[in-house]
């Protein structure tokens, strides 16, 4: 019943400001269906993004089970994979032993998470795990208005018995170039605007302030 009241004043207030439609009230309307276009095109653009890599997804786990029956080459120095996934093998890791067909002494898995409050506690905000044979996994937490800092993270992780060496240090990001061919679900006009947005999407190592003389850029194709 209360909700009927609300919806009888709420319907009211709609028909008096209906006309005004047609003396300018039509650019808000437009401009907000914009908006709304270019927020709704980037999350269903995200989710299929992220169904194609689960196809092609490897816990790391099942990867270091295999690594011990046939280890690769591991050269001197510290590689740090970011992925999104905490349990995943990063797709960076997958194309570095494919092409490369080696790692490096010490490999870091780094996982950056937005929580659900604000900020997160410094001392709370850096978890490290260490997998084994050289192998560390790090999951960092930040709040939905904090940023996201790696070198604050790695600094985090060396009190913590993280040790790494400046100059010795590679940050091996993936990054995906999207291709058109009509092979995803997404509608023509959305996958163009997909398209452009992924264009001009910032660089992940200006968002995680990563040194750019440190970063190695492993990078794939996506049929959209």
């Amino acid at each position: 019943l209360l909700a009927a009241v609300l919806i009888t004043v709420d319907l009211a207030f709609f028909g008096a400001n209906l006309a005004k439609v047609f003396h300018g009230g039509w650019f808000p309307l437009i401009a907000a269906a914009g908006v709304f276009a270019v927020m709704s095109t980037w999350k269903y653009g995200a989710a299929w993004r992220a169904r194609e890599l689960a196809k092609t997804r490897i816990r790391f786990e099942d990867l270091l089970e295999s690594l011990k029956l046939d280890p690769p080459a591991r050269v001197r120095g510290t590689a740090v994979f970011m992925t999104q996934d905490p349990e995943g093998t990063p797709p960076a890791m997958l194309h570095q032993l494919k092409h490369n067909q080696v790692l490096h002494e010490q490999t870091i898995i780094l996982t950056i998470r937005a929580t659900g409050t604000p900020a997160v506690p410094p001392a709370e905000r850096v978890e490290v795990i260490q997998l084994g044979h050289g192998f560390w996994r790090i999951i960092a937490s930040y709040g939905f208005m904090e940023t996201p800092q790696v070198p604050e993270v790695m600094q985090r992780a060396a009190e913590l018995g993280l040790q790494t060496q400046r100059g010795r240090t590679s940050y091996f990001l993936g990054r995906e170039t999207f291709v058109s061919t009509g092979r995803s679900e997404l509608p023509a006009w959305r996958r163009i605007l997909f398209l452009f947005l992924a264009r001009n999407a910032r660089s992940p190592t200006e968002y995680f302030s990563i040194p750019p003389n440190e970063v190695v850029e492993l990078g794939a194709q996506l049929e959209v």
